[in-house]
């Protein structure tokens, strides 16, 4: 990390380039790609010029450096059950990095101003070398992921990733003093549908929630909350139906990760948060936004929580704009193009093309990543529009139940 925020991280290109020979040459599946298109670590001189492989190849391909043996998890792709997942292997090695790589993310764009925690100024490209001190813990928050815990979705990186905050936050679970929810379910309120989609244990949410009412005692601690977009709904459709509106605890934060697709109505996401924001109390600057897949390993925030700052379309630096337009950014280990699918080139600024993200926390499979989602290209940054055009549709609440062969 840097000293300071103004401070630079190792250059970019040089490990792009080492991490491109790396899986040239133990990535057999993305070195006949590099070949077929007349690329390799000889002739490649930067960063930018590393063949992206498109997620659909990770349904057919095993885009891995990982022997077999070594494979001992691996993360699908969301969509619909009739749709063939993406696949994305790991060892302990490479879940590791991942787990780094969130973490430090999430306690930096999500967490930051929380009780006792240090801010960093993530937006710029640069960490801060005391990001990690202070993180928060769960004497700061208390916790609650609406999506099903890990046993019940094992191939979900989702899942996987808001365990690994659990687990950074202190483990202890929450919601363990009612009696009526299983020790083992923790702080996730999901479960799994009949028809193998996500939706809520709404017994649990009914005797979590009227402890937060406004019309109830002394003040808890700051709530985390954490979900899909999907699942925000079934949570406020939930609270509609009872009439119900709480002012959780000031600092109390909302990290929503988009996902509809086919399961239910969609909301336009100014319109999710404010409903959000009507029903929880939580002010629209503690709402965040992440952007990932399973074929990634970092991912990017719209906002660091409490503050507007945004990554302009005029400078690569912060600037502190409108909260109405949320520019997404990755950590300064991942870099995102926009690219048009007419060209195959990179778009100016304000341009809409196709995300393109290279991710050096993808050690183990392949780093550059040609995905189908359409956004605005700004600064450093990008505005999210949607699923291009003739892609499948995708989304964490769209997860399939299964269960590990054995």
């Amino acid at each position: 990390n840097g000293d300071s925020c103004n401070s630079p991280l190792r250059d970019f290109n040089s490990l792009a380039l080492e991490l491109f020979a790396l899986q040239f040459k133990h990535n057999a599946a993305y070195r006949k790609i590099c070949e077929a298109r007349g690329l390799n670590p000889e002739v490649v001189e930067h960063w930018t010029q590393i063949p992206a492989v498109p997620t659909a190849a990770f349904k057919e391909l095993e885009l891995t450096c990982l022997a077999p043996a070594e494979r001992t998890m691996v993360f699908h792709s969301s969509g619909t059950t009739e749709q063939k997942p993406s696949r994305h292997f790991h060892n302990a090695e490479s879940l590791a990095v991942y787990e780094a790589s969130l973490w430090v993310s999430f306690a930096t764009n999500v967490a930051t101003g929380a009780p006792n925690s240090d801010s960093a100024c993530f937006q710029s490209g640069i960490i801060r070398a005391d990001s990690e001190i202070g993180a928060p813990s769960a004497r700061q928050f208390q916790l609650i992921i609406l999506t099903p815990p890990p046993p019940q979705a094992p191939y979900s990186s989702l899942v996987h990733m808001f365990e690994t905050v659990r687990r950074k936050l202190g483990g202890a679970s929450s919601l363990s003093r009612f009696a009526a929810i299983p020790a083992s379910r923790s702080e996730f309120l999901g479960r799994i549908a009949a028809d193998g989609s996500w939706t809520l244990d709404f017994a649990a949410a009914d005797l979590l929630f009227p402890n937060r009412s406004r019309n109830a005692g002394p003040a808890a601690r700051p709530l985390l909350l954490l979900g899909t977009a999907f699942s925000f709904v079934h949570l406020l459709d939930f609270l509609a139906e009872r009439n119900l509106r709480f002012d959780l605890t000031a600092g109390s934060r909302v990290m929503e990760t988009g996902g509809y697709k086919n399961r239910s109505r969609s909301l336009p996401k100014a319109e999710l948060h404010k409903l959000i924001a009507e029903r929880l109390g939580v002010p629209s600057s503690h709402i965040i936004c992440e952007y990932g897949m399973s074929e990634l390993s970092s991912q990017a925030y719209d906002r660091v929580t409490g503050n507007g700052w945004r990554v302009t379309a005029k400078d690569s630096a912060p600037r502190h704009s409108s909260l109405d337009t949320r520019h997404f950014i990755f950590p300064p280990w991942a870099r995102v193009q926009i690219i048009s699918p007419e060209t195959g080139r990179e778009v100016a600024d304000g341009e809409t093309g196709l995300i393109r993200v290279f991710d050096l926390a993808n050690v183990f499979s392949v780093m550059a990543i040609q995905t189908e989602d359409l956004g605005i290209h700004h600064g450093r940054g990008f505005e999210l529009i949607g699923r291009a055009a003739l892609a499948e549709p995708r989304g964490c609440s769209l997860m399939a139940a299964e269960t590990r062969n054995s």
